[in-house]
C-alpha cells in the first residue's frame, strides 16, 4: 500500500501573431519538447500539420486546439501557454474556453535579445503576455505567472517555475475527488476538530466513515497465522527501532494495520483521520501511532484525533512537496524566544523526517490508561531543515473553507522531552499565533521538510477557491 505520483501531463499551446516572426514557434516547440523530456512531463501539443507551425492565431485554430484538449481531457492536468512572439490573446483564451478544461494554466513569454530587435527577429512577447492575461481575466480563466515576466524556455528559472506548476497541478487535481477516511468518532472533549462535510463535498472531497467497533471486530477475526501479519510486522519494524516493545503487542498492531489497510483499499481512501485515544488502548492495549507513521511515510497521510481537516492539510502538503507530512500541536513556547516554539504529538510523525526514531509507549495517555496499553508511539525529533506548515479549516459562520500557510525552519536547539517533537523558528511567530487564535483555527498543523508555501497558496487561492493567509 503506497501512494504513487503519476507522470504529469500538460497541454502546451503556442501563441502566434502573423506580423511577428512565426519561425520562432519551431524553436519554441523544440525547446519545450526537450525541457518536458528532461523533467519527465508528457506534453500534448498541436502538430505543424494541424495549424501553421502548430500555433494558435485565429478562431479556427482555437477550435482545432480545443478539440485536441477535449480529446485528452481526462489526462490533462494543466495547460502551459508559450508565447515565442506577441501571440494572439483572443485565440489562446478561446482555445481554453472552448475546450471546457478546468485545470491550472501557466503563462510563459520568451525574452527578447538586445541584438535581435530587428523586424525579422524581435518577439514582443513582453507585451503580448500582458494582453493575454487581460483576456484570460475577462474570460474568467484563472492563470499562473512565471517568476520573471519573460524568460527563456531552456533557463533554470523557467524549469523551476515549471516544477512548481507541476506541483500546483497535482494539488488541484488530487484535492478534487479526494476521499478521506474517518475511523472512529472524534474524542468527546475535542470540539476543536469539528468540521463541515457539506462544505468539503462542494470542493469535491468525500468523507467515508467507519465505527471503531467494526475495526475491533475485524481485528479479533484475524488468526495469528494470517500471512498478512508478517508483511505489516516487517513494515512496523523497518519504520523504527522496536526492541523495547513486546512481540505480542507488535502482533496486535500488525493485525490492526491489516484491517485499516484493507478498509483503505476497499474504499479508495487517500488520507485518514483516526480516533487514537482512548478506545484503542482500552480495547486492544496498543497505540495506533506507528501505523499512522508508516502510512504517512507511504504518502497516505494519517491524522490523529479524527482531525479530518488535519488529514486533508497533510495530504495537500504531501502532494505539493512529494514528501511525507506529519501533524502536530502548536504546543509550547521555547523559553523567551518569541520566534521559536515546540511542535509536539505523542508519536505519529513520519520517521524519515526524524533523527533516531524508536517505538515506545505514550506516557501522557498512559497516565490514564496505563503505559503498558500505549505501546506503539514513535519517539524522535525532527531533523533540522526547511519547514512548511499548512492548515485547512471549515468555517460554518462564513460558509467557507479557509486556510493558512507559511515557512520557517526546524532547528536543533536543545530540548529535553519525549514523543515526536520539533523546535521550529518562524519569523513574526507571535503574529501568526494571533492570526490562528483570532480566526478560530485548530491547534493542529500539518508540517514537513519542504519549501512549498507558494505552491499551496497558488493552488488553493487561484484554483480551488479557498481563502488562504500566507504568513511572511
Amino acid at each position: 500500500m503506497k501512494n504513487t505520483l503519476e507522470q504529469t501531463t500538460l497541454a502546451v499551446l503556442f501563441g502566434n501573431r502573423n506580423f511577428f516572426p512565426s519561425y520562432l514557434l519551431d524553436d519554441a516547440r523544440k525547446d519545450i519538447q526537450a525541457v518536458c523530456e528532461e523533467m519527465g512531463i508528457k506534453a500534448i501539443m498541436l502538430s505543424d500539420t494541424q495549424t501553421p507551425y502548430g500555433g494558435v492565431e485565429t478562431y479556427q485554430h482555437a477550435k482545432i486546439a480545443a478539440e485536441l484538449l477535449k480529446a485528452h481531457k481526462e489526462e490533462i492536468q494543466g495547460v502551459l501557454v508559450c508565447l515565442p512572439n506577441f501571440g494572439d490573446e483572443k485565440a489562446i483564451a478561446d482555445s481554453i474556453r472552448l475546450s471546457g478544461v478546468n485545470v491550472p494554466v501557466l503563462i510563459q513569454a520568451e525574452s527578447d535579445a538586445l541584438d535581435k530587435m530587428g523586424l525579422a527577429t524581435r518577439r514582443d512577447s513582453f507585451c503580448g503576455k500582458i494582453s493575454l492575461c487581460n483576456n484570460l481575466r475577462q474570460y474568467g480563466i484563472p492563470y499562473s505567472l512565471t517568476t520573471q515576466h519573460v524568460c527563456e524556455l531552456k533557463s533554470e528559472v523557467f524549469k523551476q517555475d515549471l516544477a512548481n506548476f507541476e506541483n500546483v497541478c497535482r494539488v488541484v487535481g488530487r484535492m478534487k475527488g479526494c476521499r478521506v477516511g474517518a475511523i472512529g468518532a472524534r474524542p468527546a472533549s475535542f470540539n476543536t476538530v469539528r468540521y463541515s462535510e457539506k462544505m468539503l463535498e462542494r470542493l469535491g472531497i468525500t468523507v467515508e466513515t467507519i465505527d471503531l467497533s467494526e475495526i475491533f471486530a475485524s481485528v479479533e477475526s484475524i488468526t495469528d497465522g494470517d500471512l498478512r501479519i508478517e508483511e505489516k510486522l516487517s513494515l512496523l519494524k523497518a519504520n523504527a527501532d522496536t526492541q523495547g516493545i513486546a512481540e505480542d503487542k507488535l502482533i496486535t498492531m500488525a493485525k490492526l494495520f491489516v484491517v485499516i489497510s484493507q478498509w483503505i483499499a476497499d474504499n479508495d481512501i487517500h488520507t485518514t483521520a483516526i480516533q487514537c485515544w482512548t478506545s484503542l488502548q482500552k480495547t486492544l492495549g496498543v497505540n495506533v501511532c506507528s501505523i499512522m507513521s508508516v502510512m504517512s511515510g507511504q504518502l497516505i497521510p494519517s491524522a490523529c484525533e479524527v482531525d479530518v481537516m488535519g488529514a486533508l492539510s497533510m495530504y495537500a502538503l504531501t502532494i505539493a512537496s512529494q514528501k511525507p507530512a506529519s501533524i502536530a500541536d502548536w504546543n509550547n513556547n521555547f523559553g523567551d524566544d518569541r520566534d521559536k516554539c515546540v511542535l509536539f504529538h505523542c508519536g505519529n510523525f513520519a520517521t524519515s523526517e526524524l533523527d533516531n526514531p524508536f517505538m515506545s509507549t505514550a506516557d501522557i495517555i498512559g497516565t490514564t490508561v496505563g503505559c503498558g496499553n500505549t505501546c506503539g508511539a514513535i519517539n524522535g525529533r525532527m531533523k533540522p531543515g526547511p519547514l512548511t506548515y499548512f492548515r485547512l479549516s471549515t468555517d460554518d459562520f462564513t460558509g467557507q473553507v479557509k486556510s493558512y500557510v507559511g515557512e520557517g525552519k526546524f532547528v536543533d536547539d536543545e530540548l529535553d522531552t519525549v514523543g515526536c517533537r520539533a523546535v521550529v523558528q518562524v519569523k513574526e511567530l507571535e503574529g501568526l499565533l494571533a492570526y490562528i487564535c483570532n480566526n478560530g483555527f485548530e491547534h493542529h498543523v500539518a508540517m514537513n521538510h519542504s519549501s512549498t508555501s507558494n505552491v499551496l497558496y497558488e493552488a488553493f487561492t487561484k484554483y480551488l477557491g479557498v481563502e488562504c493567509y500566507k504568513h511572511s
